[in-house]
């Protein structure tokens, strides 16, 4: 199991997100980080699901652009 630290260093997460494009991110909560099994983007200041709109309701640690063409 990955440990928080490394999780967070695959991730970028430095500054704003670019707007309008499709990210990955990383979450936590009480049992740990995880990655959204989904795509988002920061549209108006909030995370939104890329397919639903949808508003993300967990604490997003850290984004970082596609690395594969699943999303």
């Amino acid at each position: 199991m990955a440990t928080r630290e490394k999780r967070l260093a695959q991730f970028d997460g430095s500054g704003n997100p670019p707007p309008d494009l499709p990210l990955e991110v990383l979450c936590e909560d009480h049992s740990g980080t995880y990655q959204l099994p989904f795509a988002c983007r920061w549209i108006d200041g909030r995370w939104r699901n890329d397919r639903t709109g949808g508003m993300v309701e967990a604490t997003v640690v850290g984004w970082r652009l596609p690395r594969s063409s699943a999303i």
